[in-house]
């Protein structure tokens, strides 16, 4: 039989694989937690580790959404340069129809920081 009998065996060979391969790794992970790490329950198990301190007070800590939507903001802008890099190095080679794609890309991305500011969500309060 050769390779080629049918243009999507190699895909259907790899899906198969790709299910496969992490379904019995999990199948055999847990096998050898249920036959060779038997449960051993401990008050000290059971407790949180705070460095070797014991743990003392609520651990439900409340932090403020702002400090999400920083981070946020900043992994778009971040990321924003992994995009433009590229496009940058190969400028002078590249078609009308690349500049025009990152005019888009650089547009939509200054309407998020636009709407980010006058949202009031780049103020540090």
């Amino acid at each position: 039989m050769t390779m080629n009998a049918h243009p999507y065996a190699f895909l259907a060979v790899f899906l198969a694989v790709a299910v496969a391969f992490p379904l019995i790794l999990l199948s055999v992970a847990q096998l050898w937690f249920r036959f060779f790490q038997p449960a051993k329950p401990s008050l000290d198990k059971g407790s949180a580790y705070e460095c070797g301190i014991e743990p003392t007070g609520d651990s439900w800590i409340q932090f403020k959404a702002h400090y999400y939507l920083y981070a946020i903001l900043f992994l778009i802008f971040d990321v924003e340069v992994l995009f433009l890099l590229p496009f940058a190095v190969a400028f002078t080679g590249l078609p009308v129809g690349a500049l025009v794609a990152m005019l888009v890309f650089i547009l939509l991305l200054a309407e998020g920081l636009v709407w980010a500011w006058q949202r009031g969500h780049l103020e540090w309060k």
